[in-house]
Protein backbone atom coordinates (compact mmCIF):
# COMPACT_ATOMS: atom_id res chain seq x y z
CA UNK A 1 0.00 0.00 0.00
CA UNK A 2 1.09 3.67 -0.76
CA UNK A 3 1.32 6.07 2.00
CA UNK A 4 2.34 9.60 0.53
CA UNK A 5 2.63 10.37 4.71
CA UNK A 6 4.98 7.17 5.54
CA UNK A 7 7.05 8.16 1.99
CA UNK A 8 7.44 11.42 3.40
CA UNK A 9 8.84 10.72 6.81
CA UNK A 10 11.04 7.97 5.21
CA UNK A 11 12.67 10.75 3.18
CA UNK A 12 13.57 13.03 6.47
CA UNK A 13 15.90 9.88 7.01
CA UNK A 14 17.93 10.82 3.34
CA UNK A 15 17.35 10.57 0.31
CA UNK A 16 15.97 7.18 -0.99
CA UNK A 17 18.22 4.71 -1.72
CA UNK A 18 18.57 2.56 -5.22
CA UNK A 19 15.65 5.13 -6.46
CA UNK A 20 15.92 8.44 -8.80
CA UNK A 21 14.44 11.27 -7.70
CA UNK A 22 13.21 13.47 -10.33
CA UNK A 23 13.26 17.09 -8.72
CA UNK A 24 12.88 18.77 -12.11
CA UNK A 25 9.61 20.03 -13.86
CA UNK A 26 8.03 17.53 -15.91
CA UNK A 27 8.34 18.05 -19.42
CA UNK A 28 10.83 17.33 -22.19
CA UNK A 29 13.66 18.45 -20.10
CA UNK A 30 12.40 16.67 -16.98
CA UNK A 31 12.31 13.49 -19.67
CA UNK A 32 16.03 14.06 -21.04
CA UNK A 33 16.94 14.19 -17.46
CA UNK A 34 15.62 11.38 -16.30
CA UNK A 35 17.28 9.76 -19.27
CA UNK A 36 20.35 10.63 -18.81
CA UNK A 37 20.08 9.12 -14.91
CA UNK A 38 18.87 6.03 -15.92
CA UNK A 39 21.74 5.31 -18.60
CA UNK A 40 24.17 6.14 -16.02
CA UNK A 41 22.75 3.44 -13.97
CA UNK A 42 22.70 0.97 -17.04
CA UNK A 43 25.92 1.46 -17.78
CA UNK A 44 27.46 1.79 -14.16
CA UNK A 45 25.69 -0.68 -12.34
CA UNK A 46 27.72 -0.01 -9.49
CA UNK A 47 27.24 3.78 -9.21
CA UNK A 48 27.72 5.10 -5.22
CA UNK A 49 25.79 8.49 -6.13
CA UNK A 50 24.60 10.61 -9.37
CA UNK A 51 23.06 14.26 -10.07
CA UNK A 52 22.00 16.75 -12.53
CA UNK A 53 22.27 20.11 -11.43
CA UNK A 54 22.19 23.84 -12.22
CA UNK A 55 24.86 25.54 -11.92
CA UNK A 56 23.95 29.03 -10.77
CA UNK A 57 21.39 27.62 -7.86
CA UNK A 58 23.45 24.85 -6.87
CA UNK A 59 19.78 22.88 -7.13
CA UNK A 60 19.93 19.17 -8.09
CA UNK A 61 17.28 18.29 -10.88
CA UNK A 62 17.83 14.73 -10.16
CA UNK A 63 19.65 12.53 -7.91
CA UNK A 64 20.87 8.51 -6.84
CA UNK A 65 22.42 7.37 -4.51
CA UNK A 66 23.18 3.77 -3.29
CA UNK A 67 23.44 4.31 0.42
CA UNK A 68 20.65 7.24 2.15
CA UNK A 69 24.18 8.66 4.13
CA UNK A 70 25.78 9.42 0.64
CA UNK A 71 23.51 12.91 -0.21
CA UNK A 72 23.91 13.85 -3.69
CA UNK A 73 21.91 16.58 -3.24
CA UNK A 74 23.91 18.21 -0.34
CA UNK A 75 27.05 17.69 -2.58
CA UNK A 76 25.45 19.55 -5.45
CA UNK A 77 25.50 23.22 -3.82
CA UNK A 78 29.30 22.44 -3.07
CA UNK A 79 30.47 21.30 -6.67
CA UNK A 80 28.42 24.10 -8.42
CA UNK A 81 30.44 26.12 -6.18
CA UNK A 82 33.38 24.81 -6.96
CA UNK A 83 32.68 25.39 -10.65
CA UNK A 84 31.47 28.98 -10.27
CA UNK A 85 34.65 28.81 -8.33
CA UNK A 86 37.01 27.74 -11.13
CA UNK A 87 35.15 30.11 -13.73
CA UNK A 88 35.53 32.84 -12.03
CA UNK A 89 39.52 32.39 -11.19
CA UNK A 90 39.33 31.85 -15.12
CA UNK A 91 37.91 35.06 -15.84
CA UNK A 92 40.05 36.78 -13.15
CA UNK A 93 43.12 35.57 -15.21
CA UNK A 94 41.65 37.00 -18.58
CA UNK A 95 41.07 33.73 -19.86
CA UNK A 96 37.07 34.08 -20.20
CA UNK A 97 36.67 32.65 -23.71
CA UNK A 98 37.57 29.31 -21.61
CA UNK A 99 34.82 27.54 -19.89
CA UNK A 100 35.31 24.53 -17.18
CA UNK A 101 34.34 20.97 -19.46
CA UNK A 102 34.59 18.92 -16.51
CA UNK A 103 36.02 18.27 -13.03
CA UNK A 104 37.66 15.37 -11.40
CA UNK A 105 38.01 14.83 -7.70
CA UNK A 106 40.25 11.48 -6.39
CA UNK A 107 40.04 9.77 -2.89
CA UNK A 108 41.77 7.05 -2.27
CA UNK A 109 38.27 5.18 -2.82
CA UNK A 110 36.31 6.52 -5.04
CA UNK A 111 36.42 8.78 -7.76
CA UNK A 112 33.81 11.82 -8.58
CA UNK A 113 33.61 13.57 -11.97
CA UNK A 114 31.14 16.71 -13.35
CA UNK A 115 30.66 17.28 -16.56
CA UNK A 116 28.93 20.63 -17.19
CA UNK A 117 26.60 20.48 -20.55
CA UNK A 118 27.97 22.73 -23.46
CA UNK A 119 25.65 25.31 -22.45
CA UNK A 120 27.54 25.85 -19.18
CA UNK A 121 23.69 25.85 -17.02
CA UNK A 122 23.87 22.15 -15.63
CA UNK A 123 26.43 19.49 -15.27
CA UNK A 124 25.97 15.79 -14.22
CA UNK A 125 27.66 14.58 -11.10
CA UNK A 126 28.76 11.40 -10.43
CA UNK A 127 30.80 9.05 -7.90
CA UNK A 128 32.50 5.60 -8.36
CA UNK A 129 33.97 3.07 -6.03
CA UNK A 130 37.48 3.13 -7.66
CA UNK A 131 38.02 -0.11 -7.53
CA UNK A 132 34.67 -1.12 -9.78
CA UNK A 133 35.35 1.74 -11.89
CA UNK A 134 38.07 3.53 -13.61
CA UNK A 135 38.35 7.09 -14.71
CA UNK A 136 37.87 6.25 -18.57
CA UNK A 137 34.56 4.54 -18.26
CA UNK A 138 32.98 6.71 -15.82
CA UNK A 139 34.28 9.57 -18.38
CA UNK A 140 33.13 7.18 -21.33
CA UNK A 141 29.86 6.97 -19.83
CA UNK A 142 29.24 10.41 -18.75
CA UNK A 143 29.48 11.39 -22.60
CA UNK A 144 26.52 9.25 -23.28
CA UNK A 145 24.36 10.12 -20.56
CA UNK A 146 25.47 14.21 -21.89
CA UNK A 147 24.30 13.47 -25.35
CA UNK A 148 20.81 12.32 -23.88
CA UNK A 149 20.57 15.93 -21.81
CA UNK A 150 22.01 18.48 -24.28
CA UNK A 151 19.20 18.50 -26.87
CA UNK A 152 16.34 19.19 -23.80
CA UNK A 153 18.93 22.07 -22.49
CA UNK A 154 19.39 24.14 -25.90
CA UNK A 155 15.36 24.14 -25.91
CA UNK A 156 14.66 25.15 -22.70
Amino acid sequence: MKIPFLKQLQRLAGPAAHEVELLAPAGPAGAAIERTMRHLLAELPDLLMAAVVEVASGKPLATYTVDRDLRPGAVAGFNAEAVRQVQAGLRAQGMAGEQVEEMVFTLPSQLHLLRLVPTGQWFVYLAVDSRDTNLAIAREVMRGGLTLLEPARRGQ
